[in-house]
């Protein structure tokens, strides 16, 4: 008898320990999934949302290689590839987009090759057609110190590079002059930011034939 009712105390006391470290370590409550999962949509505990602001072109599939219409290497046209842009949240006013070589390290530094950014592109356009910019929208300078989209360039090798075009929605248009570096562009969309996207393409430049 004495027996029984030592193995129920036993018993009883490894549970409560048992839920104890469980809910120490932030582990799901009894009956199933953790809540707040926020339906893939960043509504836990992180407090962060994610809209779904997409970027699609049909100049190339994100991920895929850079036409030679749309690079700089090799006597590319440089053209700045279309994109059409939906999701926005209601509060988006204008896009930034910010289009880098994210595979180079500049001077020993995390700077990589800037070959383009803009500002103050129009939500209401939905976009940008290839090869321009809606009335009202910005263009700095890029690495050239040139406002304009500066294709891919990257020389021939083993590996692809990776070119990203980062794309921001803001509630508001931001009052920063042409002359403003991707450092100035990011302290100015700080604290307006209600979106983001990426869409990246790849290229490397083709070896010299063979004498």
């Amino acid at each position: 008898m004495r027996s029984r009712i030592l193995s129920s105390v036993l018993a009883v006391a490894m549970a409560t320990s048992l839920g104890a470290a469980l809910a120490a370590q932030g582990g799901p409550p009894a009956g199933g999934a953790a809540q707040g999962g926020g339906g893939g949509r960043g509504g836990g505990r992180g407090g962060f949302n994610l809209p779904p602001l997409l970027m699609e072109t049909d100049a190339f599939p994100d991920g895929g290689i850079v036409p030679a219409k749309y690079v700089s290497a090799g006597g590319g046209a440089s053209v700045l590839p279309g994109f059409k842009i939906s999701g926005a949240p209601m509060t988006a006013v204008s896009y930034a987009v910010i289009f880098h070589d994210i595979d180079v390290s500049l001077k020993n530094t995390a700077d990589d090759v800037l070959h383009w950014i803009a500002w103050n592109i129009p939500v209401s356009a939905n976009g940008w057609p290839e090869g321009n910019l809606p009335a009202g929208s910005v263009q700095g300078n890029n690495l050239r110190g040139q406002a304009n989209y500066m294709g891919p360039g990257a020389p021939a090798g083993p590996r692809y590079h990776h070119y990203v075009f980062e794309l921001y929605a803001l509630n508001a248009n931001l009052d920063i002059p042409p002359t403003s570096t991707r450092a100035d562009l990011l302290k100015a969309m700080d604290g307006k930011i209600v979106a983001k996207s990426a869409y990246v393409g790849r290229f490397r430049g083709e070896a010299a034939p063979a004498k």
